[in-house]
């Protein structure tokens, strides 16, 4: 028992020597050509340590505001300010958290699969 005690700790502070940085990115904006209105915006966040990464896209759409910011205007920090703000901080705290669970599970799995009458024969 203190062995596997001693194997959390150590894995806990592992995780913690092995920080994991989450990338927003925005794949793509659909929007109206007309006046620009983008009504959607497709996403992508990243979550990487040193060895491992995990990776998840989403879609999100947009009312219209009552003052648009010109198409050629937008940058990326913009949209996914927009992105961030509409899916609420409460899910991308869960989107990170779930990124952050497969690194985990990559790092020390704890499923697997196969055979054991398939197993090589010595």
């Amino acid at each position: 028992m203190a062995t596997r005690g001693l194997a959390t700790t150590l894995l806990s502070e592992f995780q913690l020597i092995m920080a994991t940085t989450f990338t927003w990115a925005i794949a793509n904006l659909d929007r109206e050509t007309s006046d620009g209105f983008v009504f959607t915006a497709h996403y992508t966040v990243s979550a990487a340590d040193d060895t491992y990464s995990a990776g998840a896209y989403g879609s999100i759409g947009f009312e219209r505001p009552d003052t648009l910011v010109a198409f050629a205007d937008l940058t990326s920090e913009i949209v996914v300010g927009w992105v961030k703000a509409k899916l609420t901080a409460e899910k991308v705290t869960e989107v990170e958290n779930a990124l952050q669970g497969q690194l985990d599970e990559q790092r020390a799995p704890t499923k697997a699969a196969g055979l054991p009458w398939a197993a090589a024969k010595e």
